[in-house]
């Protein structure tokens, strides 16, 4: 029994690890992506994000796809695309 919850541990912590780095690695394309906007024209801005959203609508999740999952992209989409505010 105390092998099992070892191991059980070491596989979280494992987990947990991987799930830094990939928010981690979110975090850095966020900034990344922000930069390259902030750095357009205004209209040139604006084309990009329209045909970023408009792709996103366009296109039909196949059904192993949740609404769930289809709305949190969406959400980070807009969170990615929205320029923060100070």
């Amino acid at each position: 029994m105390k092998n099992l919850i070892s191991e059980l541990l070491a596989k979280l912590a494992e987990k947990e690890e991987e799930s830094k780095e990939f928010v981690a690695q979110i975090e850095a394309l966020e900034i990344v992506i922000f930069a390259m906007l902030e750095r357009m024209e205004g209209s040139e801005r604006l084309a990009i994000i329209t045909n970023i959203e408009d792709a996103l609508n366009e296109t039909q999740p196949d059904d192993s796809v949740t609404t769930d999952d289809t709305s949190l992209l969406k959400q980070y989409l807009s969170r990615l695309l929205t320029p923060p505010t100070i």
